[in-house]
């Protein structure tokens, strides 16, 4: 009889075991822990398949607080580049005329743009507050040799495929423009005034940063002085003729360069809309205006004149325009420079590629 309590007994104290919860209770189906998971590294990662979704009504994680992913920038207008950019400084179309390099006045990048593709970086010119990043050129043998030049930082720079930026002249003013000379072999650089022998002065130099050959002081670099702040520089190859818009105490004004010291200047804005790049078409010279907010055409004539009406066009259409340059398929590319003291849109700044305006400054876009 005792042994048959014993066993019930036994029995009872089996079944109320297999009843009972205790804090460790639950699955042992173990896993490796990676690193940075679990107590000691922060909460444990979950596998997608061992989530569960929230029930019915409960809110997502966006709407919780979480950030969505992000988004690329785009902009509706077909003949925006590329978007969502800091204020463009320069911008260098390439051969093939579907992509260009862009030059960001304040972080000194230079990204590759084209339609559709996300820009891509090429190099980074050392910047300084007081002008940026200004002045970007393809080398006059870029077809051989790949260089481009940059003017940032009182320093015009040698950009080789590859390689940190170096210097081939400095002692300049921060600011200014670069262009490549009606000749092919030199370049031109633009300089605010400003203390030095090189400031307020349009510079004619090789690509190793010595004077070019034809300035009228053989030894100097000096092309031409008497500027105060240039926005651009710009060569008409045809006509061999140089053109600098320059910001003046009273009014802006476009010079057609000669060697020497700049003369009567070709046209004048009284109202001050802030000349920026300049490029030539084939019988119109297009400058950029800032404040202006606009493309303004002007038709060179005879000695020094010029015909038609010129006025602004793309008035308001992109906001504040910094660079404008001719691509080799004629087509016009510019940069806005909206959030450098602009009303900024979702998308600026912008990089645009447009049809050029028509004679006398009627617009043909």
């Amino acid at each position: 009889m005792t042994a048959r309590l014993l066993l019930i007994v036994a029995t009872l104290v089996v079944l109320l075991g297999g009843c009972a919860t205790f804090p460790d209770a639950g699955s042992r189906d173990w896993r490796p822990q990676a690193e940075g998971e679990g107590e000691l590294g922060g909460p444990p990662q979950v596998a997608p398949e061992e989530r569960t979704p929230p029930p019915s009504g409960a809110p997502s994680p966006q709407q919780q607080g979480a950030a969505p992913a992000p988004q690329p920038c785009v902009d509706p207008d077909p003949q925006v580049v590329a978007a969502c950019l800091g204020p463009v400084g320069a911008v260098a179309v390439l051969p093939q005329g579907d992509r260009a390099l862009v030059a960001e006045r304040r972080t000194g990048r230079v990204l590759e743009v084209r339609r559709d593709a996300t820009p891509q970086p090429v190099a980074t010119v050392p910047v300084d507050p007081a002008g940026g990043l200004t002045g970007l050129v393809l080398s006059p043998g870029y077809a051989e040799d790949r260089l481009l030049y940059a003017l940032s930082e009182g320093r015009v720079w040698r950009i080789a495929p590859g390689e940190a930026p170096k210097p081939v002249l400095e002692g300049l003013p921060p600011g200014g423009a670069l262009a490549v000379d009606a000749d092919g072999s030199s370049l031109l650089v633009a300089t605010p005034a400003g203390a030095g022998p090189l400031a307020g002065a349009v510079l004619r130099i090789d690509t190793l940063g010595r004077p070019a050959p034809g300035n009228p002081d053989r030894a100097s670099p000096v092309l031409a002085r008497g500027l105060t702040a240039p926005g651009g520089v710009c060569v008409d190859p045809a006509a061999r003729t140089t053109w600098v818009t320059d910001r003046t105490p009273g009014r802006d004004v476009l010079h057609r360069v000669t060697p020497g010291t700049l003369g009567a200047p070709a046209w004048t804005w009284p109202d001050r809309p802030g000349v920026a790049g300049c490029t030539v078409l084939p019988g119109a010279v297009v400058v950029a205006q800032s404040t202006g907010r606009a493309l303004f055409v002007l038709n060179p004539g005879a000695e020094g004149t010029f015909t038609g009406d010129p006025k602004p066009v793309l008035e308001g259409t992109y906001g504040r325009i910094g660079p404008v340059t001719l691509a080799p398929d004629g087509l016009l590319w510019l940069g806005t420079v909206n959030r450098d003291g602009g009303s900024p849109g979702a998308t600026d700044d912008r990089v645009v590629r447009i049809q050029p305006p028509t004679g006398g400054g009627a617009s043909a876009i």
